[in-house]
Parts: C-alpha cells; structure tokens; sequence
C-alpha cells in the first residue's frame, strides 16, 4: 500500500467516524465533563486565595473532589468515557484538515493531535481516580522534569516545553480577547449568545493566564536546575497568591477558570461537530 493510498484509507476512516452519531455526542459529552473539571479548579483556586481551601487546584485535585461525593464514581466513568471520546474526536480532526495549504495542514494536524494528547491525558487520570487509586499531577510534572534534568540536553529541552506551554497560554489569551473561539460554535442569537461569547472570554484569557504561570515555572525549574520548581497548575495557580495583590488576582482567575466551565457546557450544546 502507497503512502498515499493509506491515506486516503485513514481519511475515509476518520470521515465515516465523524459521521456516526453516538461518536458526537460523546464528543459532546466531553466538552461538558472538562467545563465540570475547570469549575471545580476554579472553585478550589478561589478557596486558595481565600485560605478555606488547601486541595489541589488541577485536575487531580478536581478528580479528588468528585471521588469524594455521593456517586462520584459514576461521575469519574463519565469523565473518563467522555474525555476519551473527546480525544479521539480530536485526532480524528486531525485527518480531516483540508489539504489546500501543506503548511497550514500540518500546523491544524499538530494542533488537532495536541489537543487529543491533553484531553486523552486527563481521561486516564480520571481512570485512576475512577478504579479506586489516586494520582498528583504536581508530583507527576515534578518526576518528569527531573527526569528530563537528568538526562543530556534535557534543560534544553525543559525550556522548549516552557516556551511552548507560555505561547499556549499566549494563545488561550489571544483566543479569548479577539473571539476567534466562536468559530467553533453556533453562537445563539440574542442574550443568550451575549452571555455564552462572555463567558468564553472572560474564560479563555483566565486559562491563558494560568497556562502562560505553568510555561514561566517550566523556565524557572531549566534556569535554576530544581524540578520542585515546576508544580504544574496547581503550583502556578497558588505561585499567584505571593504577588502583589496575588490573592485577588487569584479570585479572578478562578472565577475565570469557572466561566470557562461553564462556557464548555454551553459549547457541549452549540459546538459545531
């Protein structure tokens, strides 16, 4: 078989996948879980700030929280099942891009593949949580960039992932100030449609800001050769608290992180699939 024969395969592959009905409403469903997560975050960043809360302020931290309550498991099968699909949506994407641009092909099927990793990423995290066990995201970000810090070229490489978490963020940040992100939604007309565009906003730029503290700590943790220097979101989020004024910045960003969730439930709805 050609390499361009596989991939026609692959693409005829993806394309009847899109097209089955119960893969987008899973799809759907993992926009909703992953709004449930970030206003979880959002929540326990807003107790960091106001010191009623000393949880972790991440994905494990939320995870945790939903094990704890009455049918929690239930609610961890369903961010498991829902992320996963969500993930493989996204690398389904992937081999969908239009081929009109090769550049701008292969940029979209980088982008479309990251977003797959990420979400897969969580959904196994959840699946942790789900089968009984637990798991430290900060922990699991500190053991790997000791690892790489221990390896040749492996502070090269740990700012690479700075650099590359910060324009993420710078990205998130762009996202939701110029509203490119309605793109990928039908946006309603009227109040409602005023609100969802809100909201996406106010929560894409909150996200950024926190991805752009994780890609700064990545940095700090290369330039001073201490991997405790980089704790993930949790320890970017709770790094905000010793600024000036960092306990209110916090607050914002953590009712940011709970527009954004509340956001991806309304994109669960109107997301153009």
């Amino acid at each position: 078989m050609t390499t361009d024969s596989a991939g026609k395969t692959a693409r005829k592959a993806a394309r009847k996948a899109e097209d089955s009905t119960p893969f987008r409403t899973l799809a759907r469903v993992g926009y909703a879980v992953n709004g449930l997560l970030h206003l979880l975050i959002g929540i326990i960043a807003i107790g960091v700030a106001t010191g009623t809360s000393g949880a972790k302020a991440d994905q494990s931290g939320a995870l945790g929280q939903l094990a704890a309550t009455p049918g929690g498991v239930f609610l961890l099968w369903t961010v498991v099942i829902g992320l996963a699909a969500l993930g493989l949506w996204q690398v389904v994407q992937a081999f969908l891009v239009p081929a009109y641009d090769p550049k701008r092909k292969w940029a979209h099927r980088v982008i479309e593949l990251g977003k797959g990793v990420a979400y897969l990423a969580v959904a196994a995290t959840a699946l942790t949580f789900a089968v009984g066990a637990t798991s430290d995201a900060a922990r699991s970000t500190q053991d790997f960039t000791a690892t790489l810090l221990g390896a040749p070229g492996g502070i090269l490489l740990l700012v690479l992932i700075g650099l590359l978490v910060l324009v993420i963020g710078g990205f998130f940040v762009y996202r939701g100030a110029a509203r490119t992100f309605t793109e990928a939604i039908t946006v309603p007309s009227g109040p409602v449609g005023t609100v969802i565009v809100g909201l996406g906003v106010f929560g894409y730029i909150a996200k950024g800001i926190a991805l752009g503290v994780v890609g700064i700590l990545f940095l700090v943790a290369a330039f001073t050769a201490n991997a405790a220097k980089a704790t993930g979101l949790d320890g970017a989020l709770k790094a905000l608290v010793a600024l000036p004024f960092g306990p209110g910045l916090l607050i914002v960003v953590g009712v940011g992180l709970i527009a954004f969730g509340v956001y991806s439930f309304a994109r669960a709805r109107y997301a153009r699939l």
